[in-house]
């Protein structure tokens, strides 16, 4: 329950943080894809722990294999199983937390949900679950690209107080990952990185905003009413750990804004229809028209920080709790592949069902 993504292309996830690994099922990609673990590894190595200074030491490798799905380097259509092993796993670490839930973590909902406390790294609420989705968001990158020259991207655009100037439509690839801290702006990442570098000193934390995009995506992708593609990708942002806010094109900033300020004028050039500003983010109606799409994601202070907090334990007495173990002081660099997996995947899944149901 819970565990699963998506319509046409369906992803289910499985695993915990401490387990022996983590994994991801997906159904529904075509066939005659080329596809093998050389696909996939590059998302994951973006996404792994003990990349950089800034981030969670554990040290894992994060080495995918494909486990069904393919054969001689092509999709089936039938299911794709992938794994990845769990090698630097210290459950040790989390001893202290046997017995108390830790303050802003799913200890305690789980708990109060399931009867069963999965006190090492937070078990299936641990972001190490989203392995999978980039491991599945790599698959979806690679049709969107190849088969509708669509580009999705994400940086992170505001750590804190510091705020990039980054444009959607000419943010890089290159550029982005060429900081730890995934900016395109180096101005701001150098204050970035000091900042987390700082926070993570006094044991604390830090949180801020990813912005994503999808360039390319044609006009027509989309559902009306309940399955609007901004729905669809606010809910997929929103389902990923730490994530506290979703906004798209001129999101809450529009509200100060009068109605002649924000509709984006039509225009019509070589028989293609465009839009002469975006601060509809790409969407109308819930249905793309063909302008870059471009969103936020509002992540919270990593929740385990080195610090001692009020907490209560298992028998729902008060007690205190100074956390162990090894975690980020700032989510956002290592959210930005998952932002973009999240992306490929509704946009993947929203393109099959266009096909089906309009071509």
């Amino acid at each position: 329950m819970g565990n699963a993504f998506g319509h046409l292309f369906r992803i289910t996830t499985w695993g915990e943080s401490h387990g022996a690994g983590i994994g991801v099922v997906v159904d529904g990609c075509p066939p005659r894809l080329k596809l093998t673990e050389a696909d996939i590894q590059p998302e994951l190595d973006r996404r792994r722990p003990g990349q950089s200074r800034i981030v969670s030491p554990r040290k894992e490798s994060d080495t995918v294999q494909i486990l069904s799905g393919t054969f001689e380097g092509r999709t089936l259509g039938t299911p794709i199983c992938m794994a990845i092993i769990n090698e630097d796993e210290r459950p040790e670490a989390y001893l202290e937390m046997k017995t108390k839930f830790r303050p802003s973590h799913a200890d305690y909902t789980y708990f109060a949900k399931y009867g069963i406390h999965n006190w090492q790294g937070g078990g299936r609420a641990s972001a190490r679950e989203t392995l999978g989705r980039v491991a599945a968001g790599a698959i979806a990158k690679k049709i969107l690209r190849e088969r509708y020259g669509v580009e999705v991207l994400a940086y992170v655009k505001q750590v804190q107080h510091i705020t990039a100037s980054v444009d959607p439509e000419k943010a890089e690839f290159d550029e982005i990952e060429s900081n730890i801290v995934r900016c395109p702006d180096r101005n701001a990442a150098r204050k970035m990185i000091r900042l987390i570098e700082k926070v993570r000193q006094a044991g604390d934390s830090v949180g801020g905003i990813v912005e994503g995009l999808a360039r390319g995506v044609p006009p027509g992708w989309g559902m009306p009413v309940f399955d609007k593609l901004e729905a669809d990708l606010a809910k997929a942002m929103m389902s990923l750990p730490a994530s506290k806010g979703f906004d798209i094109g001129s999101g809450f900033g529009g509200v100060v804004l009068t109605g002649s300020e924000h509709n984006d004028p039509f225009r019509a050039r070589r028989g293609r229809v465009y839009t002469t500003t975006n601060l509809s983010g790409g969407i109308q109606g819930g249905i793309s028209n063909g302008q870059t799409i471009y969103f936020r994601v509002a992540f919270k202070p990593t929740a385990t920080i080195m610090r001692q907090q009020d907490t209560v334990d298992l028998q729902f007495k008060n007690t205190k709790l100074k956390a162990r173990g090894r975690h980020d002081p700032c989510v956002l660099p290592r959210a930005v592949p998952i932002v973009e997996a999240m992306t490929a995947l509704v946009l993947v899944d929203h393109a099959l069902r266009h096909k089906a149901q309009c071509k």
